[in-house]
């Protein structure tokens, strides 16, 4: 008889995933059951959101990784125009609304987007297919470097006029160091250093709230009761926490002491209910999706895999080590989420189409 070719996913990430969504879950409903409770007389409020985005999620991470590579690479242009135009969308009066002061959401028939989200992906996407096709030429400016750095400086620019620094210099720096894995050489990071470092340096103190916010790192003292409330409180929930925790469901700080307890600042009330280890426990399940994530990249079939796979897993881990460092005081509040725990489902949605993705590319290397 004829062996039927079987392709399998990575064993190893898709078990991950699964703790992923799972510990997420139940850190979620902790987070957010009191403030639920207080605003929906529901403490399941967001649980039960959360549950139907994981079945929604669950479809895309099997349509991610099964969807043809070449597929994905015709389908580029629609989602980066799509992109473009829905971020485009949130500076609409009635469409884009302000929410904590940066106005990256449109809010229609009852639902609300977040395009920031969507254009994270489409700018990976795009950047391996235009990298992948220009391998040869790389060091070319004007052929391989200038155009896809136009491309990619219109999303940024946009995103910043949403007044969204934060998710600005995020996708920048995940677009920069694709650019940096396909050893674009080093003088036209120095000539790209010299210009965003000035620039990015005099848009950072071009808004009172940012200046706030790096006052507020540095010396969160100096307004206890303002800027320097949020972190204070979310180094208080560390030190709660302790090595073992307060158990799950005990902590205190979310009972209106810690604001975003369940979207932004959700990595605080970990380690405040579950301590030392299980903020230990979420840190070793992103290194290893990190991990394997990289590893299919450097073992990917061809030039567009290894760049899809990059990207995704610098996407993943560098707002997993933003948001983780943000509440334990290492860098200023951004309002990136931790993926598979904050609420938001524009976030999670997103995150999980980019896993079917990498497992698509595992499915190629096994297959």
């Amino acid at each position: 008889m004829e062996r039927i070719d079987r392709k399998t996913s990575d064993f190893v990430l898709l078990l991950d995933l699964t703790l992923l969504i799972g510990l997420g879950i139940i850190a979620l409903y902790s987070a957010s059951s009191y403030y639920a409770e207080k605003l929906f007389k529901d403490p399941a409020y967001y649980l039960k959101k959360q549950i139907i985005w994981v079945f929604i999620g669950i479809f895309l991470v099997l349509l991610g990784s099964l969807t043809p590579k070449e597929m994905l690479k015709k389908l580029n242009p629609l989602i980066l125009f799509t992109s473009f135009v829905l971020v485009l969308m949130t500076f609409i009066p009635g469409l884009g609304r302000p929410v904590l002061g940066a106005k990256r959401w449109i809010f229609a028939f009852g639902m609300s987007f977040e395009p920031s989200e969507l254009v994270k992906f489409s700018v990976v996407l795009y950047l391996s297919v235009i990298l992948s096709k220009k391998q040869d030429k790389i060091n070319d400016p004007l052929y391989s470097i200038l155009p896809p750095l136009i491309v990619v400086s219109i999303f940024v620019g946009l995103i910043y006029m949403q007044n969204d620094f934060s998710t600005a210099f995020f996708i920048l720096f995940v677009a920069l160091s694709m650019f940096f894995i396909a050893r674009v050489k080093l003088i036209y990071f120095v000539l790209l250093g010299s210009v965003i470092v000035p620039l990015g340096s005099l848009l950072l103190f071009t808004k009172e709230h940012r200046v706030k916010r790096l006052i507020a790192f540095l010396n969160p003292l100096s307004d206890p009761s303002g800027s320097g409330f949020q972190v204070i409180a979310a180094k208080t929930a560390l030190i709660n926490g302790g090595f073992w925790g307060r158990g799950l469901g005990l902590g205190v700080k979310k009972l209106g002491g810690l604001p975003e307890a369940h979207s932004d600042f959700i990595f605080a009330v970990i380690c405040e209910e579950t301590g030392f280890i299980g903020a230990l426990i979420v840190i070793t399940l992103f290194i290893i999706f990190a991990w394997r994530g990289y590893a299919l990249a450097f073992k990917a079939q061809d030039d567009f895999g290894y760049y899809l796979a990059f990207g995704i897993s610098t996407i993943i881990m560098f707002q997993a080590l933003l948001n983780m460092a943000v509440v334990t005081g290492l860098v200023p509040a951004t309002g990136i989420p931790l993926p598979f725990f904050s609420s938001g489902g524009s976030s999670f949605l997103m995150t999980m189409i980019m896993a079917g993705l990498l497992l698509n590319i595992s499915r190629d290397i096994n297959g």
